[in-house]
């Protein structure tokens, strides 16, 4: 049996108005195996018509507690030698898994490779880029998540294979919490400086733009990521003992001064990002 090169797990819930760009973007790429496999939590609109639209796609459509765990039973079903999540509102570039696989076969040791990304808009068109730079562990722990999941692949046989799954109890940073423990594991990530897929930014996205907002809802969802990012550092940061306002204030000063070697790390490297292919 094919063992594919990529398997492409993408999360769904009401989202059949985007996820005709996400599947076509997936059905374009070349010179890779994919297997494509959309797991929908009972959608009530077109989901289920546009996907049946795409031949490459396999539509699994039953409840979940969550996002988290919609990802999980499509880890779980992966056979791929790489696997990543795709949300049904992003895209990826052409030519980027083949990318993907080309590096991979570089860097036997890489148990994640991940790449940069552009942010769109809700109609699909182009706002800024994001570049990273080579892999930072109390960066990501103590500053916040700067790895993009939509550019993000892991090794089946190193991860997942190895029980390691997304924690179904994080709703808003839940790729953060996964990739500190896979760190904290001693994984290895391994920086890819390509474009590999377009994040779509709009008005129902689990962003800070969109949890900032004036209301109380969103108000409680901010204070509920913010819960969840203090976790992270708790479980996977440093520890500066049962005083809760040294922990705080020592939590401000390391985020500010991981934050300014970000803004110094990423003009350091963009001049190295470019499109796939190129």
């Amino acid at each position: 049996m094919l063992v594919p090169d990529v398997t492409v797990v993408t999360p769904s819930y009401n989202y059949g108005h985007f996820i005709g760009d996400c599947l076509e973007s997936v059905a374009a790429q070349k010179n890779v195996t994919v297997e494509h496999l959309v797991m929908d939590a009972e959608s009530s609109d077109a989901t289920a018509e546009v996907v049946a639209r795409f031949p490459h796609a396999s539509f699994f459509q039953e409840a979940d507690k969550g996002m988290s765990d919609g990802i999980n039973k499509g880890f779980g079903k992966a056979k791929g030698k790489w696997v990543m999540w795709l949300n049904a509102d992003d895209r990826l570039k052409p030519g980027a898994l083949r990318e993907v696989v080309e590096f991979a076969a570089t860097r036997e040791d890489a148990d994640v490779i991940y790449g940069g990304w552009d942010f769109i808009n809700e109609e699909g068109r182009f706002t800024r880029r994001m570049g990273l730079f080579p892999f930072r562990k109390r960066m990501l722990i103590q500053q916040g998540c700067y790895i993009g999941s939509t550019a993000c692949f892991y090794r089946k046989s190193s991860t997942l294979d190895k029980d390691f799954l997304l924690d179904a109890d994080f709703h808003y940073c839940m790729d953060g919490e996964y990739y500190a423990r896979l760190a904290n594991a001693g994984k290895i990530f391994a920086y890819l400086p390509v474009v590999l897929a377009d994040f779509r930014l709009h008005g129902n996205s689990i962003s800070q733009a969109n949890l900032k907002a004036r209301d109380p809802g969103g108000i409680l969802r901010m204070q509920r990521q913010f819960a969840e990012v203090r976790a992270i550092r708790r479980t996977y940061g440093w520890n500066f003992g049962s005083n809760r306002e040294l922990a705080d204030l020592a939590d401000g000063l390391l985020a500010l001064m991981f934050r300014l070697e970000r803004g110094l790390l990423r003009a350091l490297h963009s001049q190295r990002l470019r499109e796939p292919g190129n």
